[in-house]
């Protein structure tokens, strides 16, 4: 996501990113929430799960199933979907151990990661 920019926007990204430490059980995004930040972790394991509504009538009116679709660790970033289409989560991320995020606000995304991309 950030191999496009210069090295002066990425300096200044970097130094806009605030740290966040996060409890293990720590809800970090909630699916279905509008979203203003994307995350990327330094340290950690967060787990990546969606709500998926069965047809049945019966197991809808129990509010579906979770779904595990992924873990993220270091290096690896999530939330983005949000900042880049203006859509809602599309998935919940929970941290499996403490972890350590770097977070980055819709603004300064707007402003330099995808003003550098056009």
């Amino acid at each position: 996501m950030f191999s496009g920019l210069s090295k002066t926007d990425l300096e200044v990204v970097l130094d806009a990113m605030d740290s966040k430490f996060v409890q293990k059980g720590q809800r970090v995004i909630s699916e279905g929430d509008s979203g203003n930040e994307l995350y990327v972790v330094e340290s950690g394991v967060l787990q990546c799960s969606k709500t998926f509504v069965s047809k049945s009538l019966i197991k809808y009116l129990k509010g579906g199933q979770d779904k595990h679709l992924r873990d993220y660790v270091a290096g690896e970033a999530f939330g983005e979907l949000a900042l880049l289409y203006g859509a809602p989560r599309a998935a919940t991320i929970i941290a499996k151990t403490e972890a350590q995020l770097w977070v980055l606000d819709r603004y300064t995304f707007n402003h330099i990661v995808k003003g550098a991309a056009t």
